[in-house]
């Protein structure tokens, strides 16, 4: 990855934090966006304090214009984009009866059309590099999760998007990377969006017990570089993949069950 141009959106937190201290230690220039500044300048000065190259923008990635100034100033800086990854991402925890519309509007304008939008803008430089794109998409995006209705459908159309995207460049020398993380140590859970839009709060699961960040990251790096297009990560996301194949009455059976015992669960 030396001196690869590498844009990673949602990268203040969790797994976009974690994929530019991975890709930046590998010897790679990254441009990191997302909404919190304050958080942006501190990543950036401590990656440059550890010898890495950096640059950031913020960002809100529902907004077309916003992730247009993202890549240009990519271009900008570094004059070329290697490797795009969408990385960032809104939750929610809320029964669809008991869901305001919005609510799915904003996960969907976030998740998916922030990902359309990076990429659209991305695509014509990651081309002449032959480069990646990549998403980080979620286990709820092959399997539908109780409670987690619109941030499905929207790892769902993403998975549509770049599945025809990749075939669509066939011939063009792109490579297109879905990463399917199962439950991952993040506050995304903590900014879940409630039935009427208002954060979460508290994560309703173990954070300690799950696959860090950092671990992803890392897998995401190898998969990037061995140009893999899906990776599925954790034991628990591979096995619940492959029991779906075979078992799919029974796993949504079993999957009901476990996430009614969550704290605060909107169903029982």
């Amino acid at each position: 990855m030396q001196n690869k141009v590498v844009v990673i959106t949602g990268a203040t937190s969790g797994i976009g934090k974690a994929l530019a201290y991975e890709f930046t230690a590998q010897g790679a220039k990254v441009v990191i966006g997302a909404r919190t500044y304050d958080k942006l300048v501190e990543i950036a000065a401590d990656i440059k304090s550890k010898g890495g190259e950096i640059a950031y923008v913020q960002t809100d990635i529902s907004k077309e214009e916003d992730c247009k100034n993202l890549i240009l100033t990519a271009v900008e800086m570094f004059g070329k984009i290697d490797i795009l990854i969408n990385n960032a991402g809104i939750s929610m925890r809320a029964l669809f009866a008991d869901t305001q519309i919005h609510v799915i509007e904003t996960l969907m304008n976030v998740n998916f059309w922030g990902t359309v939008y990076c990429t659209k803008y991305a695509l014509p430089h990651i081309l002449k590099e032959k480069g990646s794109v990549v998403a980080v998409s979620s286990i709820a995006g092959l399997i539908g999760l109780p409670g987690r209705i619109g941030y499905a459908a929207s790892k769902f159309a993403i998975n549509g998007f770049m599945e025809s995207l990749r075939t669509e460049n066939l011939k063009t020398g792109l490579h297109v990377l879905m990463a399917f993380p199962g439950f991952t140590a993040s506050n995304i859970r903590n900014t879940a969006l409630a039935s009427d839009g208002s954060k979460q709060g508290e994560s309703p699961r173990a954070e300690e017990k799950m696959m860090s960040a950092e671990r992803v990251a890392q897998e995401i790096y190898l998969a990037i570089q061995k140009r893999k297009n899906k990776i599925i990560l954790t034991t628990q996301g591979k096995s619940m993949v492959l029991v779906n194949k075979y078992f799919p009455n029974w796993l949504s059976r079993k999957i009901f069950q476990v996430m009614a015992k969550e704290p605060g669960s909107p169903f029982k």
